[in-house]
């Protein structure tokens, strides 16, 4: 066979090989075409509602998915639903059964929300800064020449000079002697002032298990007809250290103490209850750590004998 024969067959072969090539290629073409056709058909009757449409498993599955994020599921917190939360992780709300507004019942028996850690560091910091309160009392006289004391002011303060109380009390009886020119207290200033019961009452359950500090306290505790236990009192005028140390062993003035301790000078004039009872504070502050290991090491001591 020549060369040009067997070009000829060659060309002849090649036709015959990229006919039918062609012929799936566009056969392939035909059926892309009307798949999409189909597709888009499908898509439209989705749109329009006909009912005829069929939805594949696959894209059933997606609308469920797409369904279910679109439902807040219920907080199955337990911190959260409180006592309920059982209940609450089952259907999201109250159990069945229960009567109408039991929802709201329920809500009220579980209490305030809890608090945060910086609302629990200040309840925290406020109930060191009141465990150690100071008090101090302004009296008047009554009976012959004013020589028997009755309660005209009592003012309480915590740990950092603080008002917790700071009220005048109405008198029980005839007041022969206001003692102004010590006590500050004026027939105006007790005549408006509080019933002595309730001033009594507001007293005692601000002192119930703290700490009480104060100069010669137990004139201010006999004054107020109330008790306190011993070991939770601070009495700045009979600390022994301290007494030794700013007047040789006696009993120190509430203004000596203060001027010696803290540099501070008070009762100038007038005394007042609020003032006395943070100077009295501030003492105790000032040599807290060595009076309270004065008390450890007193009751170490007794306990051995």
């Amino acid at each position: 066979m020549s060369a040009a024969q067997r070009q000829k067959q060659f060309d002849l072969n090649r036709r015959h090989t990229t006919a039918p090539a062609l012929n799936s290629t566009a056969s392939n073409a035909s059926i892309s075409i009307s798949t999409s056709t189909t597709t888009n058909n499908k898509n439209n009757n989705t749109e329009t509602g006909n009912p005829k449409n069929v939805v594949s498993p696959r894209q059933r599955k997606l609308q469920t998915s797409m369904e279910r994020l679109q439902v807040q599921q219920p907080n199955v917190s337990r911190r959260a639903a409180g006592s309920n939360w059982m209940a609450s992780a089952v259907g999201g709300g109250p159990p069945a059964g229960s009567a109408p507004g039991s929802e709201n019942t329920m809500k009220e028996q579980d209490g305030p929300p809890p608090l945060t850690k910086s609302a629990r560091t200040r309840n925290k910091k406020k109930a060191q800064r009141n465990r150690y309160l100071a008090m101090d009392c302004e009296m008047v006289g009554v009976g012959p020449n004013g020589q028997d004391d009755m309660l005209a002011r009592v003012s309480i303060v915590n740990r950092v000079g603080e008002v917790l109380l700071d009220k005048h009390v109405k008198p029980r009886q005839e007041v022969t002697d206001y003692r102004t020119s010590v006590s500050g207290i004026r027939p105006q200033d007790i005549a408006n002032g509080e019933d002595f019961a309730v001033v009594q009452n507001e007293v005692v359950r601000l002192l119930h298990g703290k700490i009480l500090v104060g100069h010669a306290i137990r004139n201010d505790i006999a004054v107020l007809n109330i008790r306190h236990p011993f070991e939770h009192i601070r009495d700045t005028s009979r600390y022994k250290p301290l007494c030794r140390l700013v007047s040789n062993g006696h009993t120190p003035s509430l203004k000596r103490l203060t001027m010696a301790v803290l540099g501070q000078e008070i009762q100038t004039g007038e005394h007042n209850s609020v003032e006395d009872a943070r100077a009295a504070m501030g003492i105790y502050n000032r040599i807290a750590s060595d009076w309270e290991k004065y008390i450890e090491k007193k009751n170490h001591q007794q306990q051995h004998f």
